[in-house]
């Protein structure tokens, strides 16, 4: 088993190349590609791409799966294709800050699922960092629900949509939790991006959407976002759930909001007002907060 603080660094990291998800995105809705299309081709072409790895070192395992399991996967891949439609489609109706703000309010939904479900107990300090955390999701929110003709022509819509991707985020994060205990990365990650890809390419099919009309720039960005955020970023976290509980991931994942608002920034000239500032430090300080908290129960066991 790895040392415990490599799963904290491995984490960070994708914290960090997720947040270069909604910038990409955003370039690729630019070039007139809908946000199901874009949804489709990430989880599809990251599929494609894990594919011969998967036949190589997981293959066996698949074929043993029984049903639970297989069940259990799909449910996982029908979630991860719900959260990223909802999700990238907030982005066409909100700012960067505002979506990537509320698509994170995981903790939320997670520590009270995970109570319940998973019977586990947050630190303290976890449940501080969690009340952070949604303060600071809550204050950006608050500061930018009114956006500007630019970057929010519905924010209302956009946001009910980042909430919508945060849920069904949520719930990912837990059915991958219990998958993870049985099953290697490898084999998760391949099944959960497949089934996902195969739920969203039929709804491209079934919209009548081309995919032959996206430009060369789109299909770029849309590989970026395979190769980036989709591979090393989600893979990172579900590498590092099966380490550290499903709540403290879900908190570490709040750390994105902060960097795509800095490159929306420097993209989108989407400024930052003092109320943002404020949210972004609650953010972070809800990160060391759990982080603290999930240190302190490694050294209770």
């Amino acid at each position: 088993m790895p040392p415990r603080w490599l799963s904290f660094i491995v984490l960070a990291g994708g914290v960090a190349v997720v947040s270069t998800a909604s910038i990409l995105i955003r370039l690729a809705q630019a070039e007139g590609v809908s946000s199901l299309t874009i949804a489709a081709v990430r989880l599809g072409l990251a599929a494609a791409i894990l594919a011969p790895f998967a036949v190589l070192n997981a293959r066996r395992e698949i074929m043993r799966l029984g049903r639970r399991e297989l069940a259990l996967c799909l449910l996982s891949g029908l979630l991860l294709a719900i959260h990223f439609w909802t999700w990238i489609s907030s982005l066409e109706y909100t700012s960067v800050a505002s979506s990537a703000a509320l698509v994170t309010t995981n903790p939320l939904w997670v520590g009270l699922a995970s109570a319940v479900l998973l019977r586990e107990r947050p630190a303290p300090a976890a449940l501080a960092g969690i009340a952070l955390t949604v303060a600071g999701s809550v204050l950006i929110f608050a500061a930018d629900s009114g956006g500007s003709e630019r970057t929010a022509t519905n924010p209302l819509l956009g946001n009910t949509l980042a909430l919508a991707g945060a849920v069904s985020a949520s719930g990912y994060l837990l059915v991958g939790r219990a998958l993870r205990a049985r099953m290697s990365l490898m084999a998760y990650v391949w099944l959960a991006y497949t089934v996902a890809a195969m739920f969203l390419g039929a709804a491209v099919a079934a919209s009548g959407i081309s995919l032959a009309a996206a430009s060369v720039p789109a299909w770029a960005f849309m590989a970026l976002l395979a190769i980036g955020p989709q591979l090393l970023g989600h893979t990172a976290f579900n590498w590092a759930v099966r380490r550290l509980t499903a709540t403290f991931v879900a908190i570490a994942i709040l750390g994105e909001p902060v960097g795509a608002a800095i490159l929306a920034w420097f993209y989108f000239d989407e400024g930052f007002t003092t109320l943002q500032l404020i949210g972004f430090l609650l953010l972070l300080t809800g990160i060391f907060a759990a982080a603290r908290g999930e240190k302190f129960r490694e050294t209770e066991e």
